[in-house]
């Protein structure tokens, strides 16, 4: 495999390590392309029993996709994003219906394309250490890697708030909202990784999985689910500020420094991800929206700001609410130029 994934056999154990450490395993079109390999061939493979997927280093298993590509292949155009965006969400569908068991360790940082590869799969562990988002709306970007879909479908707005806030998830808030399965001490990692090279993934998982911790998010349902089931992005922040709730307030100031064309697009995806009956159509849709967001302003401008110069002060276009035209939301949603992502 290429320089970023460590792929081999461990007893009946196909192992898949995402080695980017030092960049926080963030993925590289060449990684996504190697994962898909060692899948494709293991498929088929009577000697590999359960695909295991973790991270390099003690930082996390992956911290996205590699948004300095992304910053400057959008300056020259964005061919090579979308591109690299066709082959990740692909590799996103398969690992939904891989016919092995995929266990998928997101201990530590877990955000972006390292939830899509991991949150798709059929036995997801998360540990004290797990830190779980979605935080494209912070660059200027929408959620996606099949992320509408589970936002969507997480309970009450929950996933509404996760989407367009930015906000993390702790290991009990991931399984409370459908992004997780187990919860297994960092500190067991080891031996469970031992033992999955032998015995049935289910059971040996089950042997090392301990009750949920608290979901704090659980405790937020009241204001959350009131002032997200809001029709518009505006009407959420007015009830968010008016309720009272030192939390709801500090939500809106999140939401005030976002792309305010990205919040749109978002709450508009996430309401038609509802509707989806697979994540094959969230990921359709995903593509159409991420195509358009590579071309516009506000994803250069917001990677700058948070990650070239470090400023934090992105300078959004349109850059309020008010200004955002619908019809420029439902562009969004339209067939790219060079066509659809054709799942099916």
């Amino acid at each position: 495999m290429g320089d970023g994934v460590l792929v081999r056999r461990d007893g009946g154990a196909g192992r898949i390590v995402l080695d980017r450490p030092r960049a926080l395993n963030s993925l590289t079109h060449g990684m996504v392309l190697d994962v898909r390999a060692a899948l494709d061939a293991w498929a088929d493979d009577d000697a590999v029993r359960v695909v295991v997927l973790t991270g390099a280093g003690e930082r996390g298993l992956c911290a996205g996709g590699d948004i300095r590509m992304f910053h400057d292949d959008a300056k020259v155009g964005g061919a090579g994003t979308r591109a690299f965006l066709r082959d990740e969400y692909r590799l996103n569908e398969l690992i939904s219906r891989y016919p092995k068991p995929y266990v998928a360790v997101m201990d530590g940082i877990t955000m972006g394309g390292g939830v899509g590869v991991s949150a798709h799969g059929s036995v997801r562990i998360v540990t004290e250490r797990s830190v779980v988002a979605l935080p494209e709306t912070r660059i200027g970007l929408v959620p996606d890697v099949g992320g509408s879909r589970l936002l969507s479908r997480a309970p009450g707005e929950l996933g509404t708030h996760l989407g367009l806030a930015a906000a993390s998830m702790t290991a009990g808030d991931a399984l409370l909202c459908g992004f997780a399965d187990h919860f297994v001490p960092s500190g067991r990692l080891p031996e469970l990784l031992a033992d999955l090279a032998d015995g049935p993934a289910a059971e040996v998982v089950a042997r090392y999985a301990e009750p949920a911790p608290a979901a704090p998010l659980a405790e937020q349902r009241g204001w959350i689910d009131t002032c997200y089931a809001a029709d518009s992005v505006e009407e959420i922040v007015g009830r968010l500020v008016a309720s009272g709730v030192p939390e709801a307030k500090q939500a809106a100031e999140e939401l005030a420094e976002r792309s305010p064309t990205m919040l749109k697009v978002t709450l508009s995806a996430l309401r038609r991800a509802r509707s989806h009956g697979s994540l094959a159509e969230s990921l359709e849709q995903e593509y159409r929206v991420s195509c358009a967001a590579v071309a516009h302003h506000d994803l250069v401008e917001g990677i700058r700001a948070q990650v070239v110069d470090k400023d934090r002060n992105p300078r959004w276009s349109p850059a309020t609410l008010a200004e955002v035209d619908e019809r420029a939301v439902a562009a969004f949603f339209e067939p790219p130029a060079d066509g659809d992502l054709r799942l099916g």
